[in-house]
């Protein structure tokens, strides 16, 4: 129930609604392209843990993550309403054909007018992916998000006035062993019953006709007179946005072949540019959009620090 409604979401680009507090200026965010799932050996790390400082095996999660690109600043003031643009800018180095396809103004503007405005509350960066470097993402339209930058308001703004037009790498955003979510829209199932989208038994002839063994017993009580939300019905399956918490990051690498399986990723191909190694799996899809954002509430674990034995290679395919 916490999940409903359970309706399709509105947009392939998951939607980040809070951002946590940092202190370092940096992106506290990044995008990728899921690739697939391999599995790693590695020193257990994690303090109390009962194979403590063994080898254990643990199932990663490979997503490709090309270096972002900023396309604009805007910098959000705090009303009686939340929050809202008080102003923003966008970068002149784009060519024509990927300004068209982002649709952003034509109109750049100064930077430098941003230092200007007062009751700054924060600075956030628009940008891009570039799944044109991408053999297994057959797309030419990138994806835009916005992401926040940590610190104080004026360092903040520097930051991003220096990062308008440039690229972005995830090894200056995350390092091994750093703890994130994963937000993405999961993969989509299209319209199911209320037994396989809620789970509810099937009914045998004694308490059903020959025809309505898929169905629930009953729609509700007699008063109220209406049908709530909480019956369990048919309706859209998948395609939700959903985030998972606490994912913690293995390995982060700029040559995505050296992990890439003998005859590449199943429905993906061979990874060629930076990636990163979740541990876990993620939502989502071979090829979808992920999402990684800093942990809004890590757990108070200890660790000692990441030490990959070995990552492997061997082939997906027909499994």
């Amino acid at each position: 129930m916490g999940f409903s409604p359970r309706k399709r979401a509105s947009s392939i680009i998951p939607r980040i609604r809070s951002w946590p507090e940092c202190d370092s200026v940096k992106l506290l965010g990044f995008a990728g392209y899921k690739a697939g799932m391999t599995h790693v050996i590695m020193v257990d790390d994690r303090k109390n843990s009962p194979t403590y400082s063994e080898e254990i095996v643990v199932p990663v999660t490979v997503i490709e993550t090309p270096p972002l690109k900023v396309a604009g600043i805007r910098v959000y003031k705090r009303t009686t309403y939340g929050l809202e643009i008080a102003g923003e800018v966008w970068t002149n180095k784009l060519d024509s054909q990927l300004s068209k396809r982002l649709n952003i103004p034509k109109k750049s503007g100064d930077p430098e007018k941003l230092k200007s405005l007062e009751d700054v509350e924060e600075v956030r960066v628009v940008t891009y992916t570039q799944p044109h470097k991408i053999t297994g993402v057959p797309k030419k339209v990138p994806d835009m998000m916005e992401h926040k930058i940590g610190g104080d308001s004026e360092k903040a703004l520097k930051y991003a006035i220096e990062k308008l037009g440039n690229e972005i790498k995830i090894s200056e955003v995350y390092k091994p062993g750093d703890l994130v979510d994963v937000i993405a829209i999961t993969k989509g199932k299209g319209f199911e019953g209320p037994v396989k989208r809620w789970g509810v038994i099937t009914l045998d002839a004694k308490h059903a006709r020959s025809s309505k063994h898929r169905r629930v017993g009953c729609l509700g009580p007699w008063t109220p007179h209406r049908v709530r939300w909480t019956v369990p019905q048919a309706g859209q399956m998948g395609f939700h946005q959903r985030t998972e918490y606490n994912k913690r990051i293995i390995k982060i690498g700029e040559n995505g072949e050296e992990i890439t399986p003998s005859g590449g990723f199943v429905k993906y191909g061979v990874v060629r540019n930076e990636y990163v190694l979740i541990a876990g799996n993620t939502p989502g899809p071979v090829k979808r959009l992920i999402r990684i954002r800093d942990a809004v509430r890590p757990p108070k674990c200890e660790y000692t620090g990441i030490n990959v034995v070995y990552v492997s290679t061997a082939s997906k395919q027909g499994r």
